[in-house]
């Protein structure tokens, strides 16, 4: 939201003679208050290191999930002015042209005593009537824009058009990814091992990667394509959702009298769908048969969703503005880059050096960020903010590493991994794993064919191979109206396809 936004508030305010106008921020210099916030981001975030001590677990490391963001009980509580609140409630009147007051207060992810404080100030500034109530109070009025309240609200509109939940300063924000950061979640054989229950993976691979996720720092994995870099991503993000527990994401946040939208339903994986149709936020048609409707004990801010910790894949396409605040021109508020959508979870650069950006560029750019847990994004106004880099990142490469990084790059990566192709035995495995996951009878007669015909001729196998040996066999069966059963013919057809050479 941009200065003239806010300053539309800070009039309304001074014209009130309300006693809210206390809690807004005191008017000190604008250069000054930025470097003091600055100064309390990297002090969060710092301490959020500190606190996990010398060996990266946290002393009272738990599998119990994060402590969920405490409801505000006041508008101070929220972070947010009068003025600011007032203005999100403009917006959504504009939007709809008249709601009722429990309607508003979901909308904004508050509760009705909070939002009443705007809707009172705004009724003292004949910005909003009420146009019909109910016998049960004000929180069943319904309330609408007068004319003078659409000429604010339009004005308010164009300056910024983010319309929804009201956001959480970005100091809270960083305090909650202290209490859900991923150094955070205890690392065991055991417990690395249940989480890849339903993988099959080559021997000693999770004694090289347990001490990367004791420390919650960046994974280099490199080796031959096809052998398991995206399923390993996929495997550490279900350890860190099994040991971890659940997080929380706020839907937007906000810093600098700026708003950055946060939760991505495309990326993030809510687990509270329950909670919220129970206090009437969703419809309860619109659970899953999974879901239910049990109420976490501590009220939680419903400005914030709860979460699978997310795992985020990135391929070829990553380029270095998909790194930096993505702003609308239109809209006035900026989309938060994927590695912040990612904290307290997983991040897999795949293909790492077939990128359209370089990858020396692209380490450049996270060079500090690997070292100090801390990265700076840069707001159009030239304004940088500090912000947690707090998930754990996987460089996947088939290509060589001295090719694509330096000895000071692999320096701050300090865990290697090399994925090389699966022995008989492992491939075995796998292929019987699968045909159990796809339902499919189980054959020897496969692999000894597979290996006989290719692998033993020079042709490396891959760790992907029996999938798509098995998907080639089921469409081959589908289309010609078969029943699945293995036989000669099927198996050396589908490894025909399979291997053929293009």
């Amino acid at each position: 939201m941009t200065q003239r936004s806010w300053s539309l508030a800070d009039e309304l305010l001074q014209t009130s003679g309300s006693d809210a106008v206390a809690a807004a921020p005191a008017s000190t210099d604008a250069s000054a208050r930025t470097a003091q916030v600055h100064d309390l981001y990297s002090d969060l975030v710092q301490r959020s290191k500190t606190a996990a001590g010398p060996s990266g677990s946290s002393p009272t490391a738990a599998a119990a999930p994060a402590i969920p963001p405490r409801m505000p009980a006041t508008l101070a509580d929220t972070g947010l002015t009068l003025g600011q609140l007032a203005e999100m409630v403009l917006k959504l009147l504009y939007m709809h042209g008249s709601l009722v007051g429990q309607d508003i207060a979901h909308q904004v992810r508050l509760v009705f005593p909070i939002v009443d404080e705007a809707l009172r100030f705004l009724k003292d500034q004949r910005c909003i009537e009420v146009s019909g109530a109910d016998l049960v109070g004000r929180v069943s009025f319904r309330f609408a824009l007068t004319e003078l309240g659409r000429v604010r609200a339009r004005e308010v509109f164009e300056q910024c058009r983010y319309v929804g939940p009201v956001p959480v300063p970005l100091e809270q924000y960083i305090t909650q990814c202290r209490r859900q950061t991923v150094t955070g979640v205890p690392c065991t054989p055991a417990t690395l091992t249940a989480a890849f229950s339903e993988s099959v993976i080559r021997p000693g691979l999770l004694d090289e990667i347990g001490p990367a996720v004791c420390t919650g720092r960046s994974l280099f994995v490199y080796g031959p394509p096809g052998n398991g870099k995206t399923v390993l991503a996929k495997g550490l993000g279900r350890f860190l959702n099994i040991f971890g527990g659940e997080i929380y994401i706020p839907y937007a946040i906000q810093a600098e009298n700026t708003i950055i939208t946060m939760f991505d339903p495309v990326v993030h994986q809510t687990t509270d769908e329950g909670d919220l149709a129970r206090k009437g936020i969703l419809p309860r048609q619109s659970l899953s048969d999974s879901s239910t409707l049990l109420v976490a004990d501590t009220p939680c801010d419903l400005r914030w969703r709860r979460i699978r910790r997310p795992v985020i894949i990135t391929g070829g396409e990553l380029t270095l503005e998909m790194l930096e605040l993505q702003k609308s021109s239109t809209s006035n508020f900026y989309n938060a880059p994927l590695h912040l959508k990612s904290n307290g979870g997983v991040f897999l650069i795949d293909d790492f050096g077939r990128q359209l950006v370089s990858p020396r560029d692209l380490l450049n750019r996270w060079i500090v960020p690997l070292e100090d847990r801390i990265d700076y994004l840069t707001l159009s106004s030239g304004r940088k903010l500090a912000v947690p880099f707090e998930q754990f990142i996987i460089f996947s490469t088939n290509l060589e590493p001295k090719d694509l990084v330096d000895d000071a790059f692999l320096r701050r990566i300090r865990h290697k991994v090399r994925l090389d192709p699966p022995n008989r035995e492992v491939y075995r495995k796998i292929f019987e794993l699968l045909c159990q996951q796809r339902r499919v009878p189980f054959s020897d007669t496969v692999i000894e064919y597979v290996f006989t015909h290719y692998y033993d001729l020079g042709r490396a196998p891959k760790s992907s191979d029996p999938r798509d040996l098995i998907d080639l066999a089921d469409a081959i069966c589908r289309y010609q109206e078969h029943p699945f059963e293995w036989t000669e013919p099927l198996i050396a057809t589908a490894a025909a396809r399979l291997f053929h050479q293009v």
